[in-house]
Parts: structure tokens; C-alpha cells; sequence
């Protein structure tokens, strides 16, 4: 089992209102180098869509419930058919996105305890709790050429130290996909 989180990014690492939804004044920047970018399995998930688990948090599960069910392109259809974990306190009901179900007791517990690979998607609160257990062994990142200044950030100030490998860069267009792992001893 491992544990997969994938971002789109600033070059300046910020992670946060990518679309624009939460209303911030830097937010919406994902789409200003077009959708085609971004378009299909950019971050390589393939199989680990079909064998494995995505695990979201509650607003990001709240956004991809209304945008994901009404497609059907093939990476859509792998995202939908998938498995999908969310983490929330709140919510009581997630029938609106097929193949997705509430998680039972402790983030940790539950990820430290699954058989399958964990994709977490977005999710910003729940990829911050995982690498400050330890749990996450990859990012995929897609870097867009824009730099924020304010926001969440991936890796925040005072957080865990991590030492990652470079798997693999690949420009896309005007962005970059990078994957990394966590540096084994």
C-alpha cells in the first residue's frame, strides 16, 4: 500500500482555490492556461484508480460530487467507478457521487489500516495530516507558471521536513509534472 497525494500547484507552492470557488482574491488560477492541460490522467493514475482508493476531503468531495458524475470521458469513468473514501465530521450523506462512502473513525487509523493504494486528491487539511504522520510516500505535482504570494501552501511553514527524490519531470504546455517520493533510508 501507498499513499499518493496530487496537487496542482503555484510556483510559489500554493495549493489552494485552484478554481476560484472558495472566492479568494488569487484564486482561479488553474484555468487561465487552458482546460486541454489539465485535460485526461495527467497525473498517471491509471491503474491505481482501478485497484485502489481515493481519498478526499469533505470539500473537495463536495466540488468533484457536482463536476465528476456528468462525464464521461475515460478518466472520467475510472474516477467514477473508483472507490472514494471522504474524511469529514459534517457530512452525513455522500450518495451523490457514486462509489463513495464516509470514513469510519481516525483519518490515520483508517489509512494506516487500508490494503489498497490511497490517492488523496486536492484535499489540502487531509495530504497536511497525512505528511505530518509520515504517511505520505509520493506527490505528483502539476506546477503552473504563477506565483500567488498568499495562500495554503503544500508544505507549510513549520511543518514536518520530508527528503524526497525526484522521480520524473515532464513539461506539459506551459506547466510542469513532477513526481516525487519520499527519500528512503
Amino acid at each position: 500500500m501507498s499513499v499518493v497525494v496530487i496537487q496542482f500547484t503555484t510556483l510559489d507552492g500554493i495549493v489552494s482555490d485552484p478554481d476560484g470557488t472558495e472566492g479568494t482574491p488569487y484564486g482561479g488560477w488553474l484555468f487561465r492556461f487552458g482546460r486541454e492541460e489539465i485535460a485526461g490522467d495527467r497525473f498517471g493514475l491509471g491503474r491505481t484508480l482501478d485497484e485502489g482508493v481515493v481519498l478526499l476531503g469533505r470539500s473537495t468531495w463536495e466540488s468533484f460530487s457536482r463536476l465528476w458524475p456528468g462525464r464521461d470521458d475515460p478518466f472520467s469513468a475510472r474516477l467514477n467507478a473508483a472507490p472514494k473514501l471522504v474524511a469529514s465530521r459534517t457530512l452525513t450523506d455522500v450518495s451523490a457521487w457514486a462509489n463513495s462512502r464516509l470514513l469510519d473513525g481516525d483519518l490515520l487509523d483508517a489509512v494506516k489500516t487500508e490494503q489498497r493504494d490511497v490517492v488523496v486528491m486536492g484535499s489540502l487539511g487531509v495530504a497536511h495530516a497525512l505528511a505530518a504522520a509520515g504517511l505520505v510516500d509520493e506527490y505528483r505535482l502539476l506546477t503552473f507558471p504563477t506565483v500567488l504570494g498568499a495562500g495554503r501552501p503544500l508544505f507549510p511553514a513549520g511543518g514536518p521536513p520530508a527528503e524526497l527524490e525526484c522521480l520524473a519531470a515532464e513539461r506539459v504546455g506551459a506547466l510542469v509534472l513532477t513526481r516525487y517520493r519520499r527519500a528512503r533510508d
